[in-house]
């Protein structure tokens, strides 16, 4: 069955697209959720009027997107855990903690389902994660895993600024 989807499918299309899906998957998800509505010669024809706002619309999704990239690329954010004696977590580091610590870390509502973990986080330590944004723009976010990291990292910092004040001071005499 051919459909024309009204919203971004992921995997299959975005907005304006006609594509081919089973008549279960139609009638039971994308028509009840308004993802899509039929193709029929009508809908078609409406679709083609339709073409240059939709194509407005995706040029302003792209640019939103990349704003949105240029913002997430390369924060750093905590993701505090409890671990054991050599590192091991309690649990895992989830979608869902990685999404609140960025959206603590730089006040953007992140959305779980949108970082994209390759395997369960089971160590403390850190971790670059990927976050996708919009079809294919995604950024890189750097993740401190664990308590005893998080401290460690805080204290080399800490370190490093009493050092580099030293510096300064001695520069100044």
């Amino acid at each position: 069955m051919k459909v024309i989807l009204l919203k971004e499918l992921k995997g299959r299309g975005g907005e304006g697209d006609v594509i081919e899906v089973s008549k279960g998957f139609a009638n039971n998800y994308l028509f009840i959720n308004g993802i899509a509505q039929p193709a029929t010669p009508g809908n078609l024809k409406q679709l083609e009027l339709r073409k240059a706002n939709i194509a407005k619309r995706e040029v302003t999704r792209l640019a939103n997107a990349a704003e949105l990239k240029a913002k997430l690329d390369g924060t750093r954010v905590n993701i505090e855990v409890a671990e054991g004696e050599e590192g091991v977590l309690f649990g895992s580091a989830t979608a869902a903690m990685v999404a609140d610590a960025v959206t603590a870390a730089t006040g953007i509502e992140i959305d779980k389902r949108t970082v994209e973990l390759t395997k369960p986080i089971k160590k403390a330590g850190v971790y670059d994660i990927t976050v996708g944004i919009y079809r294919d723009v995604k950024a890189t976010v750097s993740a401190l895993v664990g308590s005893k990291a998080i401290k460690a990292a805080a204290a080399a910092a800490a370190k490093a600024a009493e050092e580099a004040a030293a510096a300064a001071e001695k520069v100044a005499e």
